[in-house]
Parts: C-alpha cells; sequence; structure tokens
C-alpha cells in the first residue's frame, strides 16, 4: 500500500486508517463473494437431476478459475503498486501454461 507522506503527522494518521478501512472493506467484500461462489458450487454438485454432469464440472472448473484469480488479485495483494514485476511473471506463467494445455489438447483430440 502506498503511503501518502506530509508533514503533519496527524493527517498520516487519517489517510492511513481510511486506506486500511477501504482495503479491509475489499477483503470482506471478496471473501463473502468467494464463500458464495463456494455455495454455489455444492448446489451444482448437490442437485444432480437438475444439474447434470455436463454442465455441472465446467461450471465448477469456471468457478474456481474465478476464485484463484480473487485469490491473487485481493488476498495475495496484486492490486497494490510495487508487484508489477511479481504479477508479470505470474500471467506470463499462466500464459504459458493455458497455450501449454491447450497444445496438449489438440494433439490428442486430432
Amino acid at each position: 500500500m502506498a503511503v501518502k507522506q506530509t508533514n503533519n503527522s496527524k493527517v498520516d494518521l487519517v489517510y492511513r486508517k481510511r486506506k486500511s478501512a477501504e482495503e479491509m472493506r475489499h477483503q470482506v467484500i471478496t471473501f463473502a463473494l468467494m464463500i458464495f461462489l463456494t455455495l454455489v458450487a455444492f448446489v451444482a454438485v448437490a442437485y444432480p437431476k437438475t444439474f447434470s454432469p455436463i454442465f455441472s464440472v465446467p461450471f465448477i472448473l469456471l468457478l474456481a478459475v474465478v476464485q484463484v484469480i480473487f485469490q491473487l488479485y485481493y488476498f495475495m495483494h496484486m492490486s497494490h503498486k510495487g508487484h508489477e514485476a511479481a504479477s508479470f511473471f505470474l500471467y506470463s506463467g499462466l500464459l504459458i501454461g493455458l497455450i501449454t494445455i491447450l497444445a496438449f489438447m489438440t494433439i490428442v483430440w486430432i
């Protein structure tokens, strides 16, 4: 978290408290959203007559990808300044992994 410095310590304290409260709000909202996504996945599995496995498996995988993105972006603080290099390497590795998986899937299914 970037800290704004001034000569007035009272102003700095108020600024840091406000930024911390804002970050905590984002963390709680993201956590609640992840719990909701987990419950949705459980519902998709709990009712196999309503949700067929053809729908449930890709749907759960999609929810898992969304949760991984939330984990990295909010809980691993990738949204903060100063994490550009780590984000670049992480997303580059993800891209290479996805390309590799697509290549193997193409080879197997052709």
